[in-house]
């Protein structure tokens, strides 16, 4: 049984564990608009070439194939870039309540969560 009640998933930070005294695990990024309605908790890439952050795609070639960051609040960017808090280091997350696009295979989250880790955000 998960340790996080039905109800109480996708929440803001409901993935998060521990995290690192103050502020040091979060950061400030740019949700791209296209990227749809995301709950908290949806694991992140930054797109190489505009340094805005979307929905993790194993099949992309444009950075969004690099799993870098998890979303700490629910946002609506169908259509405007929106400013979000992100998990981006030093955190332990409980890795079955991560958000993932739909068609990420069990193998593909194994390596976004393999990536995660190198930023010290560990899937428990």
């Amino acid at each position: 049984m998960s340790r996080i009640l039905e109800q109480d998933r996708f929440t803001t930070a409901h993935y998060i564990v521990s995290e690192a005294n103050g502020y040091r695990s979060r950061e400030v990024g740019i949700i791209a608009s296209g990227s749809g309605v995301l709950k908290a908790g949806a694991v992140l890439s930054r797109v190489t070439a505009s340094g805005k952050y979307v929905p993790f795609d194993p099949d992309g070639e444009d950075g969004s194939e690099n799993a870098a960051a998890i979303l700490y609040e629910g946002c609506d960017a169908s259509e405007d870039d929106v400013r979000r808090t992100l998990t981006a280091r030093d955190t332990e997350v409980h890795a079955d309540v991560l958000q993932w696009a739909d068609g990420v295979s069990d193998n593909d989250k194994t390596a976004a969560l393999a990536a995660l880790a190198d930023f010290g955000i560990v899937g428990r």
